[in-house]
């Protein structure tokens, strides 16, 4: 897996930007045209980079003044079908799937602590789902609530800002959490209170037994031990970009069920079911906050030796380019289809 570096170098920068990509074992395809950018001015040098080698050469053209003076733009291509390709991945230590950016973690905490209006929205109508699901005691609203929060995103900004030592994302992204839920229950509760003027809800919606969404409000041991877990494996896939991980991540919390039975709580004013949820809210946020600045220490200290050493571990290491490899077996099934 390769990734594209396009940059806008000014002039007396390009020789050294130049240098640093050319002869590289793990750079090519470098291009260079001459006064082709217009705003800022200079030259336009592009190159495709072994993922992970993308941070140490990020760093590598930050030193340089680049990332001040001129433009630096990282891209994922979909696909890298050459020779090449593969033996640059082959010869940079480590596997790339493990390969960490933290220019673009950073980048992530930044946009999770932003406050949008569509982070609003999203979790405004993930409470709602988890308030009806209370009411209808369904597990499966109390799923689909967990997919459509975007809290967790947040709570990473959280993690990442203390492991970064940038105490104002830290705060923006706490007071981001501690707002947009307020709103959220605020807006819900408000819903629920004209529900119950309709006659569409009640008490005993909420206080009667519910074997399905009863243990959204009542926090015990392994509330905390799912929150810990949950908040490790989400920040690991936020660090090396495993989106189909999140998923599971948002599933597997209880932060936006607990902020719709509160909502309800508050409306229908019952005092346990709202100490509880809140109790729920707090182990939870708490819970992933610790462990994934604990996890995300560990993957800035020991991640780079891990993944080098695990090439050493039998069958761990691909297949050489060329070889039994999956090129190999495309150019195979070519042939195949032709003899076919």
């Amino acid at each position: 897996m390769l990734v594209h570096f396009r940059l806008t170098v000014p002039e007396d920068l390009t020789r050294t930007v130049e240098t640093l990509l050319v002869d590289r074992e793990w750079t090519t395809n470098v291009t260079v045209q001459r006064g082709a950018c217009l705003d800022p001015a200079g030259d336009l040098v592009e190159c495709d980079v072994a993922r992970e080698k993308a941070g140490v050469l990020l760093g590598e053209l930050n030193g340089t003044g680049l990332d001040e003076r001129g433009g630096i733009v990282v891209t994922t291509p979909i696909s890298t079908p050459f020779a090449r390709a593969d033996h640059l991945e082959a010869v940079a230590p480590g596997h790339p799937e493990d390969a960490v950016i933290w220019e673009a973690v950073e980048a992530k905490a930044e946009d999770g602590g932003t406050p949008t209006v569509s982070f609003h929205v999203f979790l405004v109508l993930a409470v709602v789902l988890a308030a009806i699901a209370v009411v209808t005691d369904s597990a499966i609203l109390v799923v689909g609530a967990m997919v459509v929060g975007p809290e967790f995103s947040a709570v990473a900004a959280v993690s990442a800002g203390i492991v970064l030592g940038r105490w104002r994302l830290v705060g923006r992204s706490l007071r981001l959490l501690v707002l947009s839920f307020a709103f959220a229950v605020a807006v819900v509760a408000v819903l629920a209170l004209l529900a119950r003027a309709g006659g569409l809800v009640d008490a005993t919606m909420i206080t009667k037994a519910r074997p399905n969404t009863g243990f959204i409000w009542h926090p015990d041991v392994w509330s905390f031990v799912v929150a810990i877990v949950a908040g490790a494996a989400g920040v690991l896939a936020m660090a090396i970009e495993k989106t189909a991980t999140m998923v599971g991540v948002f599933i597997s919390v209880t932060t936006v069920p607990a902020a719709g039975n509160l909502a309800l709580g508050l409306a229908l004013w019952q005092q346990h079911e709202i100490v509880g949820s809140l109790e729920q809210l707090g182990l939870n946020v708490a819970g992933m906050v610790v462990s994934g600045a604990v996890v995300l220490a560990l993957v800035r200290v020991l991640w780079p030796t891990l993944t080098v050493r695990s090439e050493r571990l039998p069958g761990w290491r691909g297949p050489h380019p060329g070889t039994t490899g999956q090129r190999g077996q495309r150019r195979q099934t070519g042939s195949d289809a032709g003899a076919r």
